[in-house]
């Protein structure tokens, strides 16, 4: 069984695929990143839909690489008769998607094998095959795919085979293409030359990048994983491409995040605007701006790629799940809850933009300030939390650190922006939230800030606190938060999120899970700003060596069997490890302010 490290992701900025070193593409959805997929390996077996291509005898030794500054994937293969280079990429959307593979042997004369098994649906659908003008073509319902290649094709068992042999300096491409059923066949196109086009377009894309210093190679592969999960036509970036990979192998933590959560917003700007990248920050800002349009007390945490309010969660229980993790879901029911921190994240995001450069936009100043006019009186309610727990609703102290954000951010655009409102109204319930956070989240008995107020549980969530603006790293209760947090969460040097109780008392789901990898870049940057500079390098080299042979990162990891766990790439890692390593690599202040200064 495949780990999750062992995959590499190719995209078009609609949709994505991942291709495991077997030369085996598991997972693919058309025509967007949440449709149903046609390859569904990833979370059950061949029978679900995959398409292989490799050496007919097996792969003895394989490695693998992005071209440089793009996102085409170069693999190795070593086998029993020579060596075959793979080169598998999606062109950048023109009117259908495209998966182009390549096939040349570099040594020897290698039978190869492409084993073409297509189940839409998620795996549910067998299709009609049929020869169309020199192309195999795919139906079932909406769906259909077009297969092009010059090599033989012949059908058997219910899969699409084709057997050849590579002599050196030969190159074989293959072409899927999927279109609307109704629609006619699509014209083909030249493999070599989208390799060519494609290869332009992601070195244009890189040449924008004005980046300089420290960890520049590692900052720009994280932005080029955050360009590849932007849906183009709106701007929206999903969280992953992928859904119901375990957060722990045979546990149920399995959930779908091929959306777009809010609380990306500020992380996402940022890194974004750091890099050179305006245009990528403004159409982010334009998804926000219409996604959240409407009623102030119906934000929700996550959206569609365009916005889209319903995402109803099912189980699909005709699908294994990941080695054997179910339920498999689509569909997240976490859209529904309420969770008082993206108020803050909006608030933050706007601002981060405006300290940015970029102009500001009147019309969505009104719509923050009706946001904050809920505000005034919804932040005191109990919500579900930055982790968005399924037990009871409680006062999680991060929630109201990003509500006193809310209302600090509010103050700052009117102090340095000359925006109006009652600004007056603003400081006085951004002090009281301070204070009351500072009195009802703080545990004695712990010394440290607790996952919610009366609480001694410890939440890696409030190493944010410097990061916001809330208090200095160097303020002693954060010296000794994060003296606790090193005590009770962190496994192996790396951090956990909370500690989950096997009953779900935390939050309602039970069972154990990984570390979570951007709370360890947490770890990091607070440690930065108390002057352990040293020890944040440590940590967020030993991060960087997690990273797969790639340079992909899941959402969490298991320092004991030493595997990536959850939904890969995840966008969420690689935006924490971009702030990091912009903060180590050049000395940045963390987006609130002076993380080493200690309050007055």
């Amino acid at each position: 069984m495949p780990r999750v490290e062992d995959y590499a992701m190719i995209g078009d900025l609609q949709t994505a695929a991942l291709i495991g070193r077997d030369g085996s593409i598991d997972w693919c959805c058309f025509p967007r990143f949440d449709s149903g997929a046609c390859f569904a390996r990833l979370l059950g077996d061949a029978g679900h839909g995959r398409w292989l291509l490799a050496p007919a005898s097996g792969i003895t030794h394989a490695t693998r690489r992005y071209r440089s500054d793009t996102l085409i994937l170069e693999s190795i293969y070593d086998c029993a008769e020579g060596r075959v280079r793979a080169i598998d990429f999606m062109p950048p959307r023109g009117d259908t998607p495209d998966i182009v593979r390549i096939v040349e042997s570099l040594d020897g004369e290698v039978p190869m094998r492409s084993e073409l098994v297509i189940r839409f649906d998620y795996g549910s659908i067998v299709p009609w095959v049929r020869r169309v003008d020199h192309a195999r073509v795919a139906v079932a319902g909406p769906d259909a795919l077009c297969l092009r290649t010059k090599m033989p094709v012949r059908g058997e068992n219910m899969t699409t085979v084709s057997e050849f042999v590579l002599k050196p300096g030969r190159r074989v491409p293959f072409v899927l293409t999927w279109f609307p059923s109704h629609q006619p066949l699509p014209d083909p196109i030249d493999a070599e030359a989208a390799l060519n086009d494609s290869e332009a377009f992601w070195l244009e894309w890189a040449a924008d990048c004005t980046h300089t210093g420290d960890y520049h190679d590692e900052i720009h592969s994280s932005l080029l994983v955050l360009k590849a999960l932007t849906y183009h036509p709106t701007g929206g970036i999903v969280a992953a491409p992928t859904t119901s990979l375990p957060e722990r192998i045979g546990g149920q933590r399995n959930w779908d995040y091929r959306f777009c959560w809010l609380r990306d917003a500020t992380l996402t700007l940022r890194a974004m605007l750091a890099g050179g990248y305006l245009e990528e920050a403004l159409e982010w800002r334009g998804w926000l701006l219409r996604a959240i349009a409407g009623d102030p007390a119906d934000l929700q945490i996550m959206y569609g790629l365009a916005g889209e309010r319903r995402l109803d969660e099912r189980e699909l229980d005709w699908l294994p799940g990941f080695d054997g993790s179910l339920p498999v879901r689509v569909g997240n029911a976490a859209s529904t809850q309420l969770q008082l921190d993206v108020y803050g994240e909006l608030m933050d995001s706007a601002y981060q933009t405006r300290v940015h450069g970029v102009p500001g936009d009147p019309a969505g100043w009104s719509l923050l300030k009706m946001l904050l006019r809920w505000l005034e009186d919804g932040w005191r309610k109990e919500d579900a939390g930055i982790w968005e727990v399924r037990g009871p609703n409680r006062h999680f102290t991060y929630s109201k650190v990003m509500s006193w954000v809310a209302f600090d951010r509010a103050v700052r655009f009117h102090e340095e922006f000359g925006r109006d409102g009652p600004v007056e109204r603003w400081r006085r319930l951004r002090d009281e939230i301070h204070a009351q956070v500072m009195n009802e989240s703080w545990c004695e008995s712990k010394q440290a800030f607790a996952q919610s107020y009366g609480s001694e549980r410890l939440d890696a969530g409030a190493l944010l606190m410097p990061a916001v603006g809330f208090l200095p790293a160097a303020h002693p209760r954060m010296v000794s938060t994060v003296a606790a947090i090193q005590r009770e969460l962190v496994h192996d040097g790396l951090v956990r999120r909370y500690l989950p109780d096997e009953d779900g008392d935390v939050d309602g789901v039970g069972g154990d899970e990984g570390v979570f990898l951007a709370c360890s870049f947490w770890l990091a940057d607070v440690l930065a700003g108390q002057g352990r500079v040293t020890e944040a390098r440590e940590l967020f080299e030993r991060l960087l060596d997690l990273r797969n042979d790639v340079g992909l990162l899941s959402e969490e990891y298991d320092p004991v069997a030493g595997r990536q766990l959850g939904n890969m790439p995840q966008a969420f890692t690689h935006l924490a490890l971009v702030g990091t390593a912009m903060l180590l690599g050049q000395g940045h202040q963390l987006r609130g302010g002076h993380p080493g200064a200690v309050a007055g």
